[in-house]
């Protein structure tokens, strides 16, 4: 409970952030295309698996026949190995989402969150032989990531990827899948591709509930759906300005 009460109160910082002029940015030039249909991407990501609710998330994404992105904690591989395979074996993305997603051990400092980014590599490792670089901040970049941090994990080869569209499941799980519907699909990403946030551990159940509307919501407007890989151009909020 105390650990569903720190990521709830983080996320609504978040969100306190965003609201006051926090943005999201690619890190790369604006490139301008008259022809908005190539821009029409959507990366679904789901963070804070592997959980029984991830294994009905692939249930969905497979029978829409649509791909996304898992950013995962370490500490919860342990028992859920069939789950993070079966990630891998659909042909998902997988990222890192620290190892034990303790925000007052990961950000206590830079040090700290490359450690845990590593053991949650190495974790993923374990599994699918495989070490993904793609990573995401639990509670986002902002305010966290400045240059020479940011210095600090390209010479990991970590890239990072925050979020342009989010549905708010992080902060009220028990949201209705009405509500996480509504949110996911306000989007302020004119020309760009979407990274929408969602959520797939154990409390998610409406997430689950409200995702076939919110894939035949992008569907019907013509998105064609992705994964992130180490590829994708990064995506991050503002750097924090060095003190």
């Amino acid at each position: 409970m105390k650990n569903f009460l720190v990521k709830v109160s983080i996320s609504f910082i978040l969100l306190v952030c965003m609201s006051s002029g926090y943005v999201f940015a690619f890190n790369e030039e604006p490139k301008i295309d008259n022809n908005a249909e190539e821009n029409k991407i959507v990366y679904l990501t789901f963070d804070d698996g592997p959980s029984k609710n991830t294994d009905k998330v692939l249930d969905i994404l497979n029978k829409y026949n649509v791909k996304a992105t898992f950013f995962l904690i370490g500490n919860q591989i342990e028992g859920e190995e069939d789950v993070v395979k079966r990630i891998q074996d659909e042909g998902h993305g997988i990222g890192l989402h620290t190892y034990t997603h303790d925000f007052k051990k990961i950000y206590s400092s830079n040090k700290v969150f490359i450690d845990e980014m590593i053991e949650c590599q190495e974790e993923i490792y374990r599994v699918t032989n495989t070490k993904p670089n793609i990573i995401r901040f639990p509670g986002g970049s902002v305010k966290r990531l400045n240059k020479k941090f940011k210095k600090k994990l390209e010479e990991k080869d970590f890239k990072v990827y925050d979020w342009n569209v989010d549905s708010q499941d992080g902060i009220k799980p028990k949201m209705s899948p009405d509500r996480i519907f509504k949110k996911a699909t306000e989007s302020n990403a004119k020309e760009e591709p979407i990274i929408l946030l969602m959520h797939c551990d154990y409390m998610h159940n409406n997430t689950c509930k409200a995702l076939p509307s919110i894939i035949k919501f992008y569907k019907d407007r013509g998105y064609e759906f992705k994964t992130i890989s180490d590829k994708t151009p990064e995506c991050y909020f503002p750097l924090k300005k060095n003190k």
